[in-house]
């Protein structure tokens, strides 16, 4: 089965082999859980690993459920933190997941996707139930977890509340029954805890399929939005190509795998072209799944006039009401700067232009008019339109 073999070539782990192949060949249409925190609204690529495969699930003819995080993100996981993660309010955890399933619905068929959110049925358990939640695990169990341990053995805090994390994410696939459950490597210990869980409240124990935390442009770092080292999903087709032009070569067959839903064949034939043809297919491939593949060519060719030095003709208009205005003020207008001092930098850091010329005076004053464009780097344009 094609789409399963891709699904096994993306994974890290499964837990077990066996049981998904049983799974899959029951005839019985599965129940795919995925859990979702929504204190981190902005998705980029490396979120997009896990999300395809549950689109690939879902052409299989599975359901996926998406569990959105409210009521734990109110108390917060510090998966591969050394401190405890600031607790979320309920109305901030709600906002969030609007703006994370505007998102997703670029990968998943909202129509075949269920979406809950886990105060469901956390928010309604009992002192008791929390109680007897807690004593199908020991303490020695839950030490376990590597950021746990390193924590308790380094004398850093560690709260109670931290502890309960994993055995009510746990108990997210105990409620609705998951059949199988994936996620990110850094959440192999809590999907596991969902596996014991069911086992103990008498219901078939999920499968676990762990999937690899795609490298930054970085090339070092997990990608990061705080890192700057991202891909957007909301990226626009132009920032997808410029980012995907530099990836570092050596790991851009692990972004086709990763990232995209090509066969291994099709993948060789495209690592055995010139390395910046393969980038630019892989950014072909970006567009084609979240934008328009007829954006492509427009990127393309605004890239390649970027890269030369020229001034690409569709640049984002600003308008301006004022006749004189000091240069470091005029990048905090367009939203090139969020501070004067910030604005600063990028003048002493010559990377700012205005018409193409070079601009090293942080104090100089800027004679307003319709045309005028300001640059910052090689990629940011704003063409100033006179009121």
């Amino acid at each position: 089965m094609k789409d399963l073999e891709i699904i096994k070539r993306k994974a890290i782990q499964i837990f077990n082999e066996d049981d998904l192949e049983k799974k899959i060949n029951s005839g019985k249409r599965l129940t795919i859980k995925f859990g979702a925190d929504p204190s981190r609204p902005d998705l980029h690529i490396g979120h997009s690993v896990p999300l395809r495969v549950l689109k690939t699930f879902q052409d299989m003819g599975h359901k996926v459920v998406f569990v959105i995080g409210d009521f734990t993100a109110m108390i917060g996981d510090p998966s591969g933190k050394n401190k405890t993660r600031p607790a979320l309010t309920f109305e901030q955890t709600r906002k969030s997941a609007e703006t994370y399933l505007e998102q997703v619905t670029k990968i998943l068929d909202k129509d075949k996707t269920d979406i809950v959110f886990n105060s469901e049925w956390l928010s309604k358990m009992s002192f008791e139930d929390v109680i007897k939640l807690s004593s199908k695990y020991t303490v020695a169990r839950i030490m376990e977890r590597d950021d746990f341990k390193n924590r308790f053995e380094n004398n850093l805090p560690l709260s109670m509340h931290e502890l309960l994390y994993p055995l009510m994410q746990g108990y997210d696939s105990v409620a609705i029954n998951a059949d199988i459950e994936i996620g990110g490597t850094d959440q192999t210990f809590n999907l596991l805890v969902g596996r014991e869980l069911q086992k103990d409240y008498g219901e078939e124990s999920q499968v676990v399929m762990t999937f690899p935390l795609l490298v930054g442009l970085d090339g070092s770092e997990k990608m990061s939005k705080s890192l700057g080292n991202y891909i957007g999903l909301n990226d626009s087709p132009f920032e997808k190509f410029e980012k995907s032009m530099k990836i570092p070569d050596n790991i851009l067959r692990q972004y086709f795998e990763l990232a995209t839903d090509l066969t291994i064949d099709e993948i060789n034939e495209i690592m055995s072209k010139d390395i910046r043809e393969a980038h630019m297919l892989f950014a072909k491939e970006l567009i084609k799944m979240y934008d328009d593949i007829d954006e492509f060519e427009k990127a393309k060719q605004r890239y390649l006039q970027v890269a030369k030095g020229s001034i690409p003709e569709d640049i984002e208009e600003f308008s301006i009401s004022e006749s004189e205005v000091n240069i470091c003020e005029l990048l905090m207008k367009i939203n090139f700067a969020n501070s004067k001092g910030e604005a600063k930098r990028m003048i002493q850091g010559n990377g700012v232009k205005i018409n193409s010329n070079l601009e090293t005076d942080i104090n100089k004053i800027i004679k307003i008019e319709s045309g005028l464009v300001i640059q910052f780097g090689k990629n940011r344009f704003k063409k100033i339109v006179k009121n």
